[in-house]
């Protein structure tokens, strides 16, 4: 069936739909190179690269509007680092973790396996489904995910009590709306919604998230350099990072946040384009006879990445072998889930005619099929 040729006018101008590195945009991908000379190569602590980092901390603060007192951290490593730093210079006793899916339960691992802390509060929900969130008694630390990739389930932050609540928005941030005074830490990677490369963590940190980091720091608690988010304070203000961050994902980064803000404005500008990208994406499921949303509450169903089962006559693998060979990537569900389905990241560098394009194309793939 790869043998199948998609009608040339019938394919989106560009066929990027991966929910684990998000399409980087042509434009920003030749601005760096404009730039590469001076930039690339040089020092991390030097004003050119620096500015960069401000750039991006600026932008993030303005696209999302920061409450008084609120600053933008930059740190090296991703997620997984993030959550190995959290554990050891932020949790103070005890957590509780919101699971529903393969990444919103890595958090709750690591708390899991650090010995100085007490076993974690689980609240777990079936996939495909999210948690009820409450009060939580004796935890300093309420843990969200904003947007559960391997399933497409979005969950809503809020603040239930005097636990500090973090919110882990990898795949989230930039695209789903977000009330920062009920979250003290809203920690991201770049490489979906920024639409730039992993290995970079940003926080939006609340003053009371600032002060337990520093409290903690100063504490008889070891910490390693690497997960001293004290540290990362410090040179966050100096628009630097501790270690060597990749400075091309820096300024991509940035590039994606200033285009993000010229072309849309607000973080509620751009959540409205996606929900009409979702809307048309759920739609169209919702109207196929062959294709059914796989989160039944509309209210979960993500914005930033959609997941659509296909009826069992219907191969997904097939669907997706025919979408590969005409240049049309990454829509393969989340090997885990183990689902016959259609999984595709809507982040919002890709466009609202491309999605479009892309449920024409697996109608036509179905027909044939």
């Amino acid at each position: 069936m790869t043998d199948l040729l998609l009608p040339e006018d019938l394919k989106p101008a560009d066929g990027r739909f991966g929910c684990g590195p998000s399409k980087v945009r042509p434009e920003a991908v030749a601005r760096l190179a404009e730039v590469a000379d001076e930039l690339l190569g040089t020092s991390h602590r030097q004003p050119r690269v620096k500015d960069q980092v401000r750039r991006l901390q600026e932008g993030i603060g303005g696209l999302f509007g920061l409450p008084d007192g609120y600053e933008v951290l930059c740190t090296v490593g991703g997620s997984t680092a993030f959550w190995d730093a959290l554990t050891v210079a932020f949790i103070e006793q005890r957590s509780r973790h919101y699971v529903f899916g393969e990444f919103s339960g890595k958090f709750a691992t690591a708390t899991a396996a650090a010995p100085w802390l007490q076993a974690p509060d689980i609240v777990d929900a079936p996939v495909g489904t999210r948690p009820v969130t409450g009060p939580a008694i004796g935890c300093d630390v309420q843990a969200f995910t904003h947007n559960e990739t391997s399933t497409g389930v979005m969950q809503v932050p809020v603040r239930h009590d005097d636990a500090l609540v973090l919110v882990d928005a990898t795949s989230g941030a930039g695209g789903l709306p977000v009330d920062l005074t009920e979250v003290d830490v809203y920690y991201f990677s770049l490489q979906k919604g920024f639409a730039s490369d992993g290995g970079l963590t940003l926080a939006i940190c609340s003053p009371a998230a600032v002060e337990r980091i520093e409290r903690i720091a100063a504490s008889d608690r070891h910490i390693p350099a690497f997960f001293d988010l004290a540290t990362v304070v410090d040179n966050s203000r100096k628009h630097q990072t501790y270690n060597t961050p990749a400075v091309a994902t820096v300024f991509l980064a940035a590039e994606q946040v200033d285009w993000m803000r010229d072309t849309f404005g607000t973080l509620d500008d751009v959540v409205a384009v996606q929900r009409a990208k979702a809307d048309h994406l759920y739609g169209w499921a919702e109207a196929s006879p062959v294709a059914t949303p796989f989160v039944a509450d509309p209210e979960a169903r993500s914005l930033v990445v959609g997941t659509i089962d296909l009826d069992d006559a219907i191969s997904a693998d097939e669907v997706n072998a025919v979408l590969r060979a005409n240049g049309v990537l990454d829509t393969d569900a989340y090997r885990k889930l183990g689902r016959n389905q259609l999984r595709l990241g809507m982040f919002p560098a890709v466009d609202a005619a491309d999605l479009e394009a892309y449920t024409a194309c697996v109608d036509w793939i179905i027909e044939r099929l």
